[in-house]
């Protein structure tokens, strides 16, 4: 028996099937357009990350080509596509980043679904803002600031920074040293040659992606203050002078064995020994409000780089003088970057309570004193 009647009306079947789908379609277009319209939307379109691909999805199959040929972006940016999801989802990919905190909009235009009827859609997202400034210190307007190592510019921000550099604008100008905490959402800020005493300072804050050129920095913060006026004295106006006057003129508390006598009034310290002045070297003591106490005490405890948990900076040289060692003689602070407080405080009271010391004296006296040598405070 031969199957090719039975071939024959298979292939007859299929293509009654086919001319029936066909002339479905066809009516379907002519007089129910609607069913086969296709719309797209963005799946995520806000605080969209720099880099994070934006993924446009298709209500129904499109012609890939006729999408790439159209879609438009804008603030202009250079992208590039992968399809996914059989040719409902496309994402686009930015060439370098989308930038911070911009509204941008896609505009597609003579795009095509798979059965070659034409849409247009237009379609928006918003990229991820700028880290935001939670707390700026001091406060913009403050007057009679003391800015130190103790007691910096201080910026608290409501994310991290890592993604992003950071700038900072002085008037009038000043070099400047930062640092920033573990989490990168802090920064301490100090002038290096210290900040001029009764001046009016404005600083801006600046912020850009990584990835950005450096005109593309967008101010995000700005403070304005004025510094004290600098404590008055009546101290010989030359340090060495001063000194020499301290170290020949300072009449010892104590006249046997070693002691430390530490003048509030004319900032300066005096080491003796048996009743004899050894040398005198400037000091920073405690200013206005955080004095340092008065009074005679001893060396409690000793170490070369004590670590201040309160204002995250390293105290070199130090000597605790009091037993709950919450106030001590020691070197000018270091921040854990490496950067130290500048030597132009010396000679002017503005520590937290503390006594401050330049490198070289704060070493030598660390290096003589011994745990329980006298120290005395006086005005």
């Amino acid at each position: 028996m031969s199957h090719k009647p039975k071939i024959r009306n298979y292939f007859l079947i299929l293509l009654a099937a086919t001319a029936f789908m066909l002339t479905s379609v066809v009516f379907l277009l002519q007089n129910f357009p609607g069913i086969f319209r296709t719309s797209a939307s963005i799946s995520k379109s806000d605080e969209i990350k720099s880099g994070q691909a934006i993924e446009i999805i298709f209500s129904f199959p499109v012609i890939q080509s006729s999408i790439e040929k159209s879609i438009k972006i804008s603030p202009e940016t250079e992208f590039s596509t992968d399809w996914i999801n059989s040719r409902k989802t496309l994402r686009v990919i930015p060439k370098k980043i989308w930038n911070p905190q911009t509204d941008y909009h896609i505009s597609i235009v003579d795009g095509k679904n798979i059965f070659h009827l034409k849409f247009g859609q237009e379609l928006s997202f918003l990229t991820q803002a700028y880290p935001k400034i939670k707390t700026l210190i001091p406060l913009s307007g403050e007057k009679n600031v003391a800015v130190d190592i103790e007691e910096p510019i201080d910026v608290n921000f409501d994310k991290s920074l890592e993604e992003y550099n950071v700038k900072f604008e002085v008037f009038p100008s000043a070099q400047l040293e930062y640092q920033m905490n573990a989490e990168k959402n802090n920064i301490k800020l100090l002038a290096k040659d210290n900040f001029a005493w009764k001046t009016q300072y404005d600083i801006g804050v600046f912020l850009k992606n990584k990835k950005q050129t450096e005109g593309e920095y967008v101010k995000v913060g700005q403070t304005s203050f004025e510094t004290a006026t600098q404590p008055s004295t009546e101290w010989d106006k030359d340090p060495a002078i001063l000194l020499e006057q301290a170290k020949k003129y300072t009449k010892p508390a104590i006249s046997s064995g070693k002691y430390i006598d530490i003048n509030l009034t004319y900032q300066v310290m005096v080491i003796f020994e048996n009743g004899q002045a050894l040398d005198s070297y400037r000091i920073s003591s405690g200013k206005k409000g955080m004095e340092t106490p008065e009074g005679q005490f001893k060396i409690e405890n000793k170490t070369p780089r004590a670590w201040s948990k309160k204002y995250a900076l390293f105290m070199p040289n130090w000597m605790a003088i009091l037993p709950s060692g919450e106030i001590g003689i020691h070197e000018l602070p270091v921040w854990p970057g490496g950067y130290q407080e500048g030597a132009s405080h010396l000679g002017i009271p503005v520590s937290h309570g503390c006594v401050r010391l330049g490198p070289e004296p704060a070493k030598r006296v660390y290096q003589w004193a011994e745990i329980g040598t006298p120290v005395v405070v006086h005005k």
